[in-house]
């Protein structure tokens, strides 16, 4: 019987972090390219507004076979911010899923994040 060296306990030591870490990295997609193009949006009906929450309208996603429904939902609102929806976008033949996600705010839509903006929410500003 062999004694197990250090290299070998070393290798077997790194493969076994790596093998631990790599289900995190590899579930954390930053897009989806399809060829099959989405089925049309089904019809939701949209709740009264709820003060402190934006609402999120279904979408179809991609589980890695067929399109998958996900029903409308309200996310709590982050101030300053805008929510962009979850959506679809064909480009040379492939339908790439762009997910729904916070963007810093524009609200008097002069170009300039509400962040960076010296007068933001000023409406009269061109």
């Amino acid at each position: 019987m062999r004694k197990p060296t250090l290299l070998a306990s070393c290798l077997a030591a790194s493969f076994a972090f790596g093998a631990a870490t790599l289900p995190s990295t590899t579930l954390a997609q930053t897009a989806v390219w399809i060829r099959t193009a989405p089925p049309p949006p089904r019809h939701e009906v949209v709740p009264a507004p709820r003060r402190g929450y934006v609402w999120v309208s279904g979408y179809w996603g991609w589980n890695g076979h067929r399109h998958v429904w996900h029903r409308g939902g309200w996310v709590k609102e982050r101030h300053g911010y805008s929510y962009n929806q979850p959506t679809w976008v064909e480009r040379d033949g492939r339908w790439e899923f762009r997910r729904g996600a916070w963007a810093r705010g524009d609200a008097d839509h002069d170009g300039v994040p509400n962040g960076a903006d010296r007068r933001p929410n000023n409406p009269n500003r061109y």
